[in-house]
């Protein structure tokens, strides 16, 4: 089975995009597959446009016949009740030490809340494994797990395959499309203006993204304030020993000046600079 790991941003937006094209016109993408299934992930706090952008994939898919799944994987909720209580996932929060010594924590909320929850999700609802049934012969790294890294961040990719059911594939590293070509592809093929996926208390968000939610989404931004508060405040009952942070300017998001919000990350369309939504 080929599957698309969907966060529906720009790039796996463009992979589900192309595949429905694949579907319904012709292999006009060689090296983009028909999908068995495309796979959104909720992890419960995203901005508007991505619940948008993820009902225009699941309309195209459903148009193309592709199978479209949205499965709960609620990190925000998790996070809330077991950060400083239980095991939580890593998150790459920003951090600095009483010496003044900055790092940034690990990323492992992208495996436990999308790609192993993914993971279970194929082996037991598609391909029909009981719970601790062992796999077949014939399902060893048989599979194909797709997922819209594009050219530019071609450096995340690990040459790890420690899946034991399926293989990772970059399609757009390998057509070397940069998030511009998908943003590009979505826009003028298909009539819809994207941007990133990724969820509000994303470390990787520049400060900007906050000032927007605090001046055009308030529920979001009172939420990610709230989180932002917790994790401050919950961090000396875990084993962290440097105070962490959402923003990568170390301080909370509540008091964030105007000119460190100035930070936009953007990229060039006719002669324009959009925002990516980061």
């Amino acid at each position: 089975m080929k599957i698309l790991s969907c966060g529906a941003g720009m790039q796996s937006t463009a992979l589900a995009l192309m595949s429905c094209e694949n579907k319904t016109k012709g292999s006009l993408y060689p090296k983009v597959p028909i999908y068995d299934a495309v796979i959104f992930c909720d992890l419960g706090l995203e901005p508007y446009w991505v619940v948008q952008q993820v009902a225009f994939i699941k309309n195209a898919c459903e148009h193309a016949n592709i199978p479209f799944y949205i499965i709960e994987s609620n990190l925000y909720q998790d996070y809330m009740e077991k950060f400083g209580r239980g095991h939580a996932s890593s998150i790459p929060f920003w951090s600095i030490d009483e010496n003044g010594k900055m790092a940034k924590m690990r990323r492992h909320c992208t495996l436990d809340y999308k790609i192993t929850i993914i993971e279970k999700f194929l082996r037991h609802q598609l391909l029909g494994y009981r719970k601790y049934q062992r796999l077949k012969p014939e399902d060893m790294q048989a599979h194909e797990m797709h997922i819209g890294f594009s050219y530019e961040e071609r450096k995340r990719i690990s040459g790890q395959q420690l899946s034991k059911l399926f293989i990772k594939k970059y399609p757009l590293v390998d057509m070397q499309w940069e998030r511009k070509d998908s943003y590009k592809y979505i826009l003028e093929v298909w009539g819809l203006d994207t941007k990133a996926s990724a969820c509000c208390f994303c470390p990787f968000h520049r400060n900007y993204f906050f000032q927007y939610l605090k001046e055009n989404l308030p529920e979001d931004y009172k939420k990610t304030v709230d989180f932002d508060r917790m994790i401050g405040e919950m961090q000396p009952h875990t084993a962290i020993k440097s105070k962490i942070y959402i923003s990568r300017s170390r301080k909370r998001i509540e008091d964030l000046t105007d000119e460190e919000c100035d930070d936009a990350q953007t990229f060039p369309y006719k002669e324009k600079q959009i925002w990516n939504g980061f």
